[in-house]
């Protein structure tokens, strides 16, 4: 196994593609932070921005990364090695490799100029987020040997995840106005990591005041130790289930 993810990793480091994800998000890091007075502004900024780069990175790359392994992954079939072992390091030498990135890139120039709680749980949240999506991806490359559908079905995670959740949670809201949804927004937001995400990060910035009534329920729940552990508990869900998944359906899949 550590042959395979040593291989995968320094593969992926001298991606031309992960090269500029790293810079990109370097530049605009420093940049966001150094023409933002206020660092609480500057994270804020950077959270919006992240919160749509990472996971479409995240989701893209990933996923064309595994079918253009797949002449690899068949040499490695022919060795008496197990499938799950293949697949996990595919996952884990995926993953370090762009979390690494996002730490380079966003995560040192955040805790520079945010060494704190909330820089710390936006650090947390955005490997957490890096992980989550690149075990989506390898789910949509398991279940289908087209690479073109492959990557649609993750671009279609991305913009379900990203924009047409927040759509369909603001149609409920309007649809059910009449009646009490502090509780059920709790479960929404644990049914999208992405959101999920961008709660903790903002209650962390002491801004729920100006939620209103829901930014209140949110604190008290996700501001307390055991609403944070439940969070981080299905953040780390989020990834085991669809790496679960994926797993199987490789394991018994006739390539």
């Amino acid at each position: 196994m550590y042959k395979i993810l040593k291989y995968v990793v320094v593969d992926i480091a001298r991606n031309k593609m992960v090269f500029g994800y790293t810079l990109f998000m370097l530049i605009l890091s420093l940049s966001i932070f150094n023409l933002e007075d206020n660092v609480s502004k500057g994270i804020l900024s950077l959270l919006n921005l992240i919160l749509i780069i990472l996971p479409l990175v995240s989701l893209v790359f990933s996923t064309i990364y595994c079918y253009n392994s797949s002449e690899f992954i068949e040499l490695l079939l022919g060795q008496p090695l197990k499938r799950q072992t293949i697949w996990m390091s595919l996952f884990t030498g995926l993953t370090i490799s762009l979390c690494l990135a996002f730490l380079l890139g966003a995560g040192i120039p955040i805790l520079i100029f945010a060494p704190s709680a909330l820089g710390l749980m936006m650090v947390l949240s955005g490997v957490l987020l890096t992980t989550i999506f690149v075990a989506m991806a390898m789910l949509a490359v398991a279940i289908t040997k087209d690479k073109a559908k492959g990557i649609g079905f993750a671009i279609l995670l991305w913009l379900f995840f990203s924009l047409l959740f927040d759509g369909l949670v603001l149609f409920l809201l309007f649809q059910f106005a009449d009646y009490p949804l502090e509780n059920f927004m709790i479960v929404m937001s644990l049914l999208n990591p992405i959101d999920l995400g961008r709660v903790l990060i903002l209650l962390k910035m002491d801004v729920s005041a100006l939620m209103g009534y829901t930014g209140a329920v949110f604190s008290n729940f996700f501001g307390t130790t055991a609403g944070i552990v439940v969070s981080l508990m299905v953040l780390t869900t989020w990834f085991i289930l669809p790496l679960w998944i994926s797993s199987k359906i490789f394991c018994t899949k006739d390539l």
